[in-house]
């Protein structure tokens, strides 16, 4: 590699910072560009991609049958085509894109025709070729998972050759998701994706929906969904074909029944300020509070099973903590309360899921399971990584419908899937702890844990694929689909300001390091990185805490003199912050007319360090991902800003160092929009 060293340069650019540098603006038609996903998620069984498209003129989907699941299918193309294409998908008794089942006799003799074979339940094949895209399904729910895939080979050009015979590994593929006062704005995006991902149920936190129990108790939470957002959420759910099945924590984790300081006669441990479980020997507790609830949420739902929690029952509150508790024992007291409520479910035709730490623990694993009726479903929440969890053959054995539960940490889904196959058990359920009212956090604040939607959906439907490359990407493009049209712009060279080479072979470039340690396989010049494209030269690196950034400028002007709807900083920190959400910097972007705008530069929100790869927030779209020489995983993220005044020219940006332990440090700039 050529060497590139920067330093000499560096008194005489932290002379001229504050003032502005004109850059070189280069015209670029692509600016801005969604990319489709370059392979179906989850990963088909098996599939071959020929090379060729089925050209996008003159399409329209027909469907052979009658069944719901079949007009949903067309319903998601069409919304795809809309969204991606800017034009719908037409019904066609002529279509070129057929979905139905193997129930009618042409469609089942193309699939064997084609080499393509059926399986069970939910399975499906999937031919594209020049004549047309078939999507067959063993029943009609197949034909729907089909049409999900289908959609993922949509490109501008037309829709990917595809031969795929395909079917699920797993039985039950549940993804957790939440009831709050921003349900609406957060479920009607995350519903679809959940299908598209092939997902057949939801496991909906409801402890703190406005039951009408909870009202008349004055123990209603005001940040909970309505009952009618609720119902709304369970016919959406059920319209993309995921069966919701509520989640009312009992037992332990009850802190919503004694809310605004109510039922505390009912609490299991008098002591206790903030009560977390529930007294099992008094009638009131199932009489006021859990039965009247249940009833509501079976109603609600249209359930056919209810999550009853009953999980980490002895984290906080003394149990038992009352006499009475205590002389009949943790055991006997765990398990009365199971059979109570699992009876009183079965008298309203509700099945009970719950989760398996309460009854399958060391201490009682010989006495309560033995005890507990044979129907309940037990979920088996272990977020270790791994592949090989005995407890879930364990419950299996003990005669219980089982399933595996997850966590959005690396290898969780992905090694809890396969012991779930390997077990043969009925599934898995992806958890997500996102806070009972903080729905927008899986867009912002907890993203990783959606992104996480996207590995596990791929491990519960096929456990033998790999790991899902750039699933936050997939993530934030699902989430948030945009339409595959580019938008034109101008790309920056930010050569006149760089204050810091990429490659550190001296350790006086990047982060003062060395050469195993540094940006060098961010190669430089015009690229394609996620989206966006960016001119890459070199790192504007501004001053920090650090020793080796404290000589850098604390701020640097970018001359622009253009008018722009947005720009994208592709930028980094050379350190982590210590806090989440830490102020680090702005940006100033000032206009023609003398107006300015501050955008703040909030770690983990607007920009986060290269060594950092926890997707927490989606406002930062992924950019660049590689490694260092060393092989540590590194990358660098794009904040795309939206300009709220693009009739008027901006006239300069000035980035802005706070001087803090995460030092701003912009790589790439692009203006979008002529």
């Amino acid at each position: 590699m050529r060497k590139r060293v920067f330093w000499p340069v560096l008194a005489g650019l932290a002379l001229a910072a504050a003032q502005a540098t004109p850059v070189q603006l280069a015209a670029t038609p692509a600016a801005r560009a969604q990319v489709p996903m370059p392979a179906p998620v989850p990963q088909p069984k098996a599939a071959q991609f020929p090379a060729g498209v089925l050209p996008l003129a003159g399409l329209g989907v027909r469907v052979v049958g009658s069944a719901p699941e079949l007009n949903n299918a067309a319903r998601d193309l069409s919304s795809e085509w809309q969204t991606r294409l800017g034009v719908g998908l037409p019904s066609s008794s002529t279509g070129k894109i057929v979905i139905g089942t193997a129930d009618d006799a042409a469609l089942a003799a193309k699939v064997k025709g084609a080499g393509l074979s059926l399986g069970g339940a939910e399975s499906y094949a999937l031919l594209v070729d020049s004549s047309g895209a078939y999507v067959v399904g063993a029943d009609p729910r197949g034909a729907y998972l089909g049409a999900q895939t289908l959609r993922q080979l949509l490109t501008p050009a037309g829709v990917r050759f595809a031969r795929i015979s395909d079917a699920p590994a797993l039985k039950q593929r549940i993804a957790m998701i939440y009831l709050d006062q921003y349900s609406k704005g957060v479920n009607d995006k995350l519903i679809p994706l959940l299908a598209q991902l092939k997902y057949n149920s939801v496991l909906v936190m409801s402890n703190y929906v406005q039951w009408d129990a909870a009202k008349a108790g004055g123990y209603a939470n005001a940040g909970g969904a309505t009952k009618a957002e609720a119902r709304r959420v369970a016919d959406l759910a059920r319209s993309y074909g995921l069966e919701p099945i509520p989640l009312i924590e009992t037992l332990g984790h009850v802190g919503w029944m004694f809310g605004n300081g109510k039922n505390l006669d009912l609490r299991q441990d008098e002591a206790s300020q903030n009560p977390y479980a529930y007294d099992t020997l008094n009638p009131e507790t199932y009489n006021r509070v859990l039965f009247p609830i249940f009833k509501e949420a079976a109603e609600t739902f249209g359930a056919k099973t209810i999550h009853i929690g009953h999980d980490e029952v002895r984290n906080r509150d003394r149990f038992p903590a009352r006499e009475n508790g205590k002389a009949l024992g943790f055991a006997k007291l765990v398990t009365d309360d199971i059979i109570k409520i699992h009876d009183y479910l079965k008298t309203l035709n509700v099945g009970t899921m719950m989760w398996h730490d309460s009854a399958f623990a060391d201490a009682v694993l010989d006495t309560v399971p033995a005890a507990l009726p044979k129907d309940i479903q037990v979920a088996y929440w272990n977020y270790d990584p791994g592949n090989d969890f005995p407890m879930l053959g364990q419950i299996k054995a003990a005669g219980f419908p089982t399933l595996g539960a997850s966590w959005a940490d690396a290898g969780s889904p992905e090694g809890l899937a396969k012991a779930a196959a390997k077990a043969g058990i009925n599934g898995m359920i992806q958890t997500r702890w996102t806070g009972y009212f903080g729905n927008p956090s899986i867009w912002d604040g907890a993203a990783e844990q959606g992104v996480a939607y996207v590995r596990a959906a791929n491990s519960f439907w096929n456990p033998a694929a790999p790991v899902v490359a750039n699933a936050d990407l997939i993530y934030r493009d699902l989430y948030q689909p945009s339409p595959y049209a580019s938008a034109a712009g101008f790309t920056a060279n930010l050569a006149p300001l760089v204050t810091r080479a990429l490659a550190d072979n001296d350790e006086k470039g990047w982060i003062q390091k060395g050469p195993d340690i540094d940006l060098r396989n961010l190669k430089q010049g015009v690229q394609k990185l996620g989206a966006y494209t960016f001119n890459i030269s070199g790192a504007v690196m501004l001053k920090g805490s650090r020793g080796a950034v404290s000589s850098l400028p604390a701020q640097v002007t970018v001359d622009i003199g253009r008018k722009a709807d947005s720009v994208a900083f592709l930028h980094t920190t050379g350190w982590n912050a210590p806090t989440p959400r830490e102020n680090i910097g702005h940006y100033d972007i000032v206009y023609a007319d003398g107006s300015k705008i501050t955008q703040p530069l909030e770690y983990g929100r607007h920009i986060r360090a290269w060594t950092d790869m926890t997707t927490s927030s989606m406002v930062l779209a992924p950019g660049w991902v590689g490694k260092t020489r060393d092989g540590l995983d590194v990358n660098v993220p794009t904040l795309e800003w939206v300009n709220p005044k693009p009739e008027v020219v901006i006239k300069s940006i000035t980035l802005v160092s706070e001087g803090k332990a995460a030092n701003p440090t912009l790589i790439g700039l692009t203006l979008i929009g002529k």
